[in-house]
């Protein structure tokens, strides 16, 4: 009896994680006029999961996700208004994974420093994650 034998390839891709923390910014956003007119504090965290196998050999910044860029993208999008925080991090998080294509997921959070709540309240906050597979543009 003659037995057949299967050729089973594995590649081993290695994942990491690249994290912006705690970037502050100051920008407009809200529902109330006062928000508009005077603006308050913000801390943004970004993480993006990528394959790093590639630059952890070369060492070299074309490799890899340049957290340069990401972070030149939340500031470009925290610069533009919106009424809720969850449009500013659907925006951050779309605009990562189309420009960069090595991106498999984007985690953003927003945090609102001292919000105009009536209340003695540290941060208001919205965390949105996005994969890839599951990315629609614009």
């Amino acid at each position: 009896m003659e037995r057949k034998v299967k050729t089973v390839f594995i590649f081993a891709i290695k994942m990491g994680r690249i994290y912006l923390k705690n970037i502050r910014l100051y920008a407009f956003h809200g529902c109330m006029d006062e928000e508009e007119k005077i603006g308050s504090d913000y801390v943004v965290n970004v993480f993006v999961d990528t394959d790093l196998s590639r630059s952890s050999l070369s060492d070299d910044l074309k490799d890899t996700v340049d957290y340069v860029a990401l972070h030149a993208i939340v500031k470009k999008e925290m610069s533009i208004r919106a009424k809720l925080l969850e449009k500013v991090a659907d925006r951050i998080l779309k605009r990562i994974l189309k420009e960069h294509p090595e991106v498999v997921l984007v985690n953003v959070k927003v945090a609102k420093r001292n919000p105009p709540i009536g209340g003695n309240v540290e941060e208001v906050a919205v965390e949105r994650e996005l994969n890839r597979s599951s990315a629609e543009f614009d």
